[in-house]
């Protein structure tokens, strides 16, 4: 495998995304859930929202021409969504929390770029990226704000990898990609109308 560089695929994509990615991560809603400000149902009504989220990426077939890592099944996370649904009380998740306008957004999406190689890793690297990066971060604020338990918070454990070498053997698999110029075109612009679907869904929880 190919070592990353500072001007690989990988950074590139990375600092294309930048200024969507810190956007998303600081609106309102997240911002306040993060802060301590809401209180558990906050946090149950936005996991349920990224339940039909994950639910859509991961329905995804393998295809032919798939890298590994695209398949991954040890980063799947729709059945540790639906486990601390059901720890926190929310089995009928569907019923309660159906989706927002902005999550079916989202979920339509992802359904339409499914087969779309490159636009399907912008999706992958946006979901999957950010929970290794910042999940136990994620898990200890609403441990602490919300007082969850740890069989609420399965969402953040990822069982069988080090998160650290992970993310650094996933960047030099983007890097390896035998991508056109356009294939990676298409893949940041994806990205960064990953992170704008992402803030999206924020805002309509927030109102």
């Amino acid at each position: 495998m190919t070592t990353i560089t500072q001007d690989g695929r990988a950074a590139r994509l990375r600092a294309a995304t930048a200024a969507q990615h810190n956007d998303a991560e600081t609106r309102s809603f997240i911002a306040r859930l993060m802060g301590g400000e809401l209180d558990i149902d906050a946090y149950v009504a936005y996991l349920a929202q990224f339940a039909y989220v994950y639910r859509a990426l991961e329905s995804r077939p393998a295809q032919p021409d798939d890298p590994g890592f695209v398949n991954d099944n040890a980063l799947a996370r729709s059945p540790a969504i639906m486990s601390d649904l059901t720890a926190l009380g929310a089995a009928d998740w569907e019923t309660s929390h159906p989706p927002l306008h902005e999550t079916t957004a989202y979920v339509d999406r992802l359904h339409a770029v499914a087969t779309d190689l490159p636009r399907h890793i912008a999706h992958h690297y946006t979901r999957y990226l950010g929970d290794l990066s910042g999940g136990q971060v994620i898990a200890r604020r609403i441990a602490d704000h919300y007082g969850a338990a740890e069989d609420q918070l399965a969402f953040y454990r990822f069982e069988g990898i080090r998160p650290g070498p992970y993310k650094v053997a996933y960047r030099e698999s983007i890097d390896a990609l035998a991508f056109s110029d356009d294939d990676e075109t298409a893949m940041i612009e994806e990205a960064r109308l990953a992170f704008d679907l992402n803030a999206s869904i924020f805002d309509a929880l927030g109102r």
